[in-house]
């Protein structure tokens, strides 16, 4: 096809795809994996992070598994997916309903049925993987040392672990944030988040390594998509009830990817500890969320 003579013309021998923080976005995840099939792409990398904070989580998880079956897929895990483990493993206690800082958590939570645990329970958090006549790459979700670790240009610690791996190729999701890291001969990857990106333009990112004479040629990739229908399913669910300032927060995400959720719970809970003089979370009055809001949005 088209596609496969143009990337025999560049000298492609092989394309991945490479996808991360999907959060229950799928129907942005739908639009990045039919962009993937478009361009002649049959492997995909999934970086974790496959549920988060929108509606239908079955939805995202169908087409996760439909990818599965159908095509040559590998798979770590987030810390989202720890969230799941971990709060099954404690009994299922601490979450509440109608509550900014767990609402949304326990919502996905709720959706999820023993296939999905038991998915979750197979994911690695770290793998190295290794295609023919290229050399080894690390994946992981944070860093290979932390899983919720954020590999951002502007921590030292970054640069620590980028010099720590002995792979001279590292890829990593969790920031939200498309990146390229190089040091000492080596390159961190960060394809971004297909479901809630930071500084996207309210567009969905993921990355495509493309193999060129042995060697990975990164291509950052951003696509629009039906925002405008995934922030009503947020509404159609009950989201905005379930979890109201989180809500408030994923639909400003989504439309104009500049605040994250860390930042506003964050402050939330500074004015917590500025009230009570303590803060413990997950309990964070709503009043301090929707102070965190407004001073934030």
């Amino acid at each position: 096809n088209q596609a496969a003579e143009s990337k025999i013309e560049k000298g492609v021998t092989m394309d991945l795809a490479v996808l991360s923080d999907i959060h229950g976005n799928y129907i942005a995840l739908s639009r990045c994996v039919e962009y993937a099939l478009d361009q002649g792409i049959t492997t995909f990398l999934f970086l974790g992070d496959y549920l988060g904070e929108l509606a239908y989580p079955e939805n995202t998880m169908k087409i996760i598994y439909q990818m599965k079956e159908q095509y040559q897929c590998y798979f770590i895990k987030g810390n989202k997916e720890d969230y799941w483990l971990n709060h099954r493993a404690d009994g299922g206690q601490g979450w509440k309903e109608c509550d900014s800082t767990t609402g949304s958590l326990l919502y996905t939570y709720s959706h999820l049925t023993h296939k999905d645990f038991a998915f979750y329970e197979s994911l690695p958090m770290k793998r190295e993987l290794t295609f023919p006549d290229m050399p080894p790459m690390t994946v992981c979700h944070g860093s290979p040392e932390k899983i919720n670790e954020n590999m951002f240009s502007d921590r030292k610690e970054t640069y620590e672990i980028i010099e720590r791996e002995k792979n001279l190729l590292l890829l990593c999701g969790h920031t939200h944030v498309q990146d390229k890291i190089e040091y000492k001969g080596k390159t961190a990857l960060n394809p971004g988040s297909v479901g809630v990106p930071l500084f996207s333009g309210g567009k969905s990112q993921f990355m495509i390594l493309h193999e060129m004479e042995k060697k990975w040629k990164e291509e950052f990739i951003s696509l629009s998509y039906d925002v405008e229908k995934v922030i009503y399913e947020l509404h159609e669910c009950g989201l905005d009830v379930k979890a109201p300032c989180w809500c408030k927060v994923t639909e400003h995400l989504l439309r104009n990817g500049s605040i994250c959720h860390a930042q506003v719970l964050s402050r939330a809970m500074e004015l917590c500890k500025e009230e009570k003089g303590f803060c413990n979370w997950p309990d964070i009055p709503e009043k301090c969320w929707e102070k965190a809001v407004k001073e934030l949005l």
